[in-house]
């Protein structure tokens, strides 16, 4: 079953019988001895806002690398933010949150449900318990799940996580319409609670296997936990190591693609980044990583202009280019060369005429500035068996001069 898009205006699936209980106050969560303090959530905030090194941060606060940075997520810290929040917003926010519908919450104040979280971890309201499903929320849950509604925008319009929504559908019965069918509940929501954590794809095949689930190939396991909706959505947070190392290769005008290998991220992340970084044109390749040179406006219009009207061979020879370079370039512009230009009247008579006066088709591919099979194959189609003929000059003009 194919997966169902929300429109961007969606905001219920069902509606959800009614009265809804008040819901209780969440209780108290047990002390860890490796917490982090209120004091060291402040203190990495300012080392990150410095655009502190996450190693160096580390070294500071006295923990390991994987722990700040998995902190750093926690407290939704983000360089790219848009819109900042007001007192008035912070305030609303501390006194509703956890004891209301995140959703809710996020609907008073116009903003999305993951804004609303990543400012929790900021202002450290995230509890260890979250609050208990309402009714509304289980009735937009099998609704989801019913009609194959992907998983990613199910979370968006509940405002609960990947492994929520699979625990919540495991105590309800429910199986989501695009459910693999060999899967198990149990090896879906681990699934799912491994991949929102951030592990790779290849990582989360190996864990699922030693944890005793069937061995899943790498196309299969994909291609399964998209089908269930299940999106990357913008990946993991840059950090300010990855920004110098592409700062740097738009410096030296460097190749992007060792780069792309290297940090694990596709091309799409590396432009949208760059673009961030105000970092767009200033590449000594700017439309890519080619050895000819950068493609112009001008060359770009008339590309356009006589792309399928002239032959390719002789417009290639025109713009300096190679015809790899024109049919690569019209491709990517979305230009179709529709294989030969339609023949005209006067060309359809001039074929008429060579057959009748003797004329090969060699020197009338020549005189129609087309290609010899081409023409071939267009003359048997109207009937016209040219053979061997002797060759001769002639032209279109002559041709339909001698009619």
């Amino acid at each position: 079953m194919k997966p169902l898009d929300l429109g961007a205006d969606v905001v219920e699936l069902a509606p959800a019988p009614g009265p809804f209980p008040r819901p209780q106050p969440l209780r108290e969560m047990a002390y860890r001895a490796d917490a982090w303090t209120p004091a060291e959530s402040e203190r990495l905030r300012t080392l990150f806002l410095d655009d502190t090194a996450i190693a160096d941060m580390a070294l500071a606060l006295g923990r390991g690398r994987a722990a700040v940075a998995e902190r750093i997520a926690l407290l939704g810290l983000r360089r790219n933010s848009t819109r900042t929040w007001t007192e008035l917003d912070d305030g609303e926010l501390t006194r509703r949150y956890g004891g209301e519908p995140t959703a809710t919450i996020a609907s008073d104040l116009g903003r999305s449900c993951s804004a609303v979280y990543a400012r929790a971890r900021i202002l450290d309201l995230t509890e260890g318990n979250p609050p208990e499903w309402s009714p509304w929320e289980d009735a937009q849950l099998v609704e989801g799940y019913r009609r194959g509604v992907p998983l990613a925008q199910i979370a968006t319009l509940i405002g609960r996580p990947f492994g929520g929504l699979s625990s919540r559908a495991g105590t309800l019965g429910i199986v989501h319409a695009n459910h693999p069918p060999d899967w198990s509940a149990q090896e879906t929501a681990r699934a799912l609670e491994l991949a929102e954590a951030g592990h790779r794809y290849t990582a989360i095949v190996d864990m699922l296997a030693r944890e005793g689930f069937p061995q899943r190939t790498i196309r299969g396991f994909g291609l399964a936990i998209r089908k269930l909706g299940y999106g990357r959505g913008w990946g993991r947070a840059w950090t300010p190591e990855e920004d110098a190392l592409l700062q740097k290769a738009y410096g030296e005008g460097t190749s992007l693609t060792p780069l792309r290998r290297q940090l694990g991220r596709t091309s799409g992340s590396l432009r949208h980044r760059a673009e961030y970084l105000e970092l767009r044109g200033r590449h000594a390749n700017r439309n890519g990583w080619r050895i000819g040179p950068d493609w112009t406006d001008a060359e770009e219009a008339r590309l356009r202009a006589d792309y399928g009207r002239v032959p390719t061979k002789l417009l290639a020879a025109r713009m300096g280019r190679t015809k790899a370079a024109l049919t690569s370039r019209a491709n990517s512009l979305g230009l179709v060369h529709g294989y030969i230009r339609p023949f005209s009247d006067e060309e359809t008579r001039a074929l008429e005429i060579a057959f009748r006066t003797g004329v090969s088709i060699a020197d009338l591919a020549v005189a129609l500035d087309r290609k010899a099979m081409s023409l071939s194959k267009y003359a048997t189609n109207h009937g016209y068996q040219f053979g061997r003929r002797p060759r001769r000059t002639v032209t279109l003009e002559g041709l339909l001069a001698a009619a």
